[in-house]
């Protein structure tokens, strides 16, 4: 299998089932540029460095996702509107065991 499918609920709340490629090391801040979910310069401004939490998202499925690293949980501890279940696009990479995953884009940092 090189591609699975993910929701992505935007900052409109449209949900968008898209197909994200296991075989490219994407992660899911990529996939949501790809498919232009999130206006050009609202998210990933950061580059995907866990620097900037412009690709907050929340998880909203039940999927086993790596653990925070420290960049990521300390970048989250200043964003605004964190959940428990935020997490940093950049930081979720692309893999099969993703298939299905649900997340809603965090709004944006006006």
């Amino acid at each position: 299998m090189s591609d699975i499918k993910i929701t992505i609920t935007d900052r409109e709340g449209v949900a968008h089932e898209v197909d994200a490629p296991t075989d490219m090391n994407m992660n899911l801040m990529e996939v949501v540029r790809s498919y232009e979910l999130a206006p050009e310069g609202t998210i990933g401004i950061c580059g995907g460095m866990a620097m900037c939490a412009s690709c907050q998202c929340y998880v909203q499925s039940n999927h086993q996702l790596p653990e925070k690293s420290d960049d990521e949980d300390a970048m989250l501890s200043e964003a605004f509107f964190v959940k428990d279940n935020s997490r940093l696009g950049c930081q979720i990479h692309i893999t099969e065991d993703l298939d299905g995953l649900k997340v809603e884009l965090a709004p944006a940092e006006d």
